[in-house]
């Protein structure tokens, strides 16, 4: 179960306050792969924020009876002080994870080396995309979070974090933002469309991407 409850949230921007979410409620399909789609700026990247959990909402509730991962590719999460390995082991602990699957798992995925052992503030973010991704990849979520990001790297990485990726959907859900039709198409089969005011939702697919062409102009 992933639920929103009377959800609001808004946040300053150069002294003006933004609202995001204003009463909403919605409860994620369970047994559905759902695309997240919207202009810039609408509030799609704060809106998968509250579904991981990494953001609180300013009224109303989010409820999680699964677990859901950190946005993918996302790294803000990392502590700029810590090594790789060490941010590694803390979010293993905090997930209950075997710290030494998970940090072999991630070595060996991430391909960084010696650089697992320096301070994240001294990674470019190609690198902390690497580390996060191979992070989420070595936890068994029953919903990944995608924020425009399904593969890092070089051409070859990219073979090989798709490939791994495909192969924790077979039992896992997905829900991705994107503004590439076809990637949506590819991964998604319903969605929601973040628009000023409101968000609506598509039980078909293509009708999220025919409202969202439309919304774009």
């Amino acid at each position: 179960m992933l639920n929103f409850d009377n959800v609001s949230k808004s946040y300053k921007s150069k002294g003006i306050r933004k609202d995001i979410l204003t009463n909403f409620t919605f409860q994620f399909p369970m047994d559905r792969n759902i695309g997240i789609m919207g202009k810039n700026g609408v509030g799609k990247s704060t809106f998968m924020r509250l579904m991981s959990g990494s953001e609180s909402p300013d009224r109303g509730h989010v409820y999680r009876s699964m677990r859901v991962s950190w946005p993918l590719g996302f790294a803000g999460g990392f502590n700029g002080s810590m090594t790789g390995i060490e941010n590694v082991r803390f979010v293993s602990r905090l997930y209950g994870q075997d710290t030494k699957r998970v940090t072999e798992y991630v070595k060996e995925f991430s391909e960084l080396g010696p650089s697992l052992r320096l301070p994240i503030k001294t990674y470019s973010s190609g690198m902390k995309a690497r580390l996060a991704f191979g992070l989420s990849m070595a936890i068994k979520f029953d919903m990944y979070l995608i924020d425009e990001i399904t593969a890092v790297g070089d051409e070859r990485f990219k073979r090989k974090s798709k490939a791994v990726f495909q192969e924790k959907l077979a039992d896992s859900r997905v829900a991705m933002i994107s503004h590439s039709p076809g990637t949506i198409k590819d991964y998604c089969d319903c969605g929601l469309l973040l628009e000023p005011g409101r968000i609506r939702f598509f039980d078909d697919v293509d009708d999220l991407l025919y409202a969202y062409k439309k919304a774009i102009g």
